[in-house]
């Protein structure tokens, strides 16, 4: 009886300029994970770090809005790009090198060697951490991140709705398959605080955390729907960002504490 080939070994490449590369991910859209990437990387920045943020969603960037990035990046040397400083963080996304309108369609090994470009052909400098917002699904993104780059981790982002943790399953399960180490799970838009106070769980109750359990993987915590998170998001200008005290600011940076943990 023969035996089986050993997996293949994948040689993945580091992202220059950078310490630590954490992963953010849902496999589903419509979760909130692009703001909560942008705002958990500046949670790591009022822990002291020095942060990157790279948007891995070739066709639907959303950083340009989110940090309201309109100017394209510089190049040095005609060959490497330089990214994009706003907020004492530095930024990078084909959004910044296409217009807002434009779609992007494109196969999947156009896709790939994008995200090659921005792994590889970035100038990143002295960063400590560089958050990855990636896009929905399971597909050529994830598989290049997972084969190829050096990741040190990945976060994933679900509301507690189970529409949304079917998928949600299917992302932790590529994961593991590719060997990514997962740090935990957060529950986004877990409830809604009303006027008279009472929390309101619009997407259901337990379903991340259950999940989580079911996994045996960290649960980071809970994220609310708020029109202050919703605001700071459409005028370009983080939450944890622009009112670090803000009640929804510091369960980020509580979160971001939980997951510094494992690195530093």
């Amino acid at each position: 009886m023969s035996k089986k080939p050993p997996p293949k070994q994948f040689v993945k490449t580091p992202i220059n300029g950078t310490k630590f590369t954490l992963l953010i991910s849902s496999a589903k859209g419509g979760v909130g994970k692009s703001t909560v990437a942008v705002n958990l990387a500046f949670a790591f920045k009022n822990l002291g770090l020095k942060i990157g943020i790279l948007d891995a969603d070739v066709y639907g960037p959303s950083l340009p809005k989110l940090m309201n990035i309109i100017e394209k990046p510089e190049t040095e040397g005609g060959k490497a790009i330089v990214p994009v400083e706003k907020y004492n963080s530095q930024c990078m996304s084909m959004g910044f090198l296409v217009d807002e309108q434009t779609p992007m369609i494109w196969r999947g090994p156009m896709v790939i060697s994008a995200i090659k470009t921005m792994t590889q052909k970035v100038l990143w400098k002295e960063r400590d951490i560089i958050i990855i917002d990636m896009p929905p699904g399971t597909g050529d993104t994830q598989l290049t991140f997972a084969q190829e780059v050096k990741v040190d981790g990945a976060i994933i982002v679900s509301t507690p709705q189970d529409l949304a943790l079917l998928d949600v399953k299917r992302g932790i399960q590529m994961f593991e398959k590719t060997g990514v180490k997962i740090l935990g799970l957060i529950d986004n838009m877990s409830f809604f605080k009303g006027d008279d106070g009472k929390e309101y769980k619009i997407f259901g109750e337990g379903g991340v955390e259950k999940t989580a359990k079911e996994f045996n993987k960290v649960f980071l915590g809970h994220l609310p729907l708020h029109q202050d998170l919703r605001n700071s998001a459409d005028i370009g200008n983080p939450l944890t960002n622009s009112q670090p005290d803000h009640e929804v600011s510091k369960l980020f940076i509580d979160i971001a504490k939980k997951i510094k943990q494992s690195f530093l």
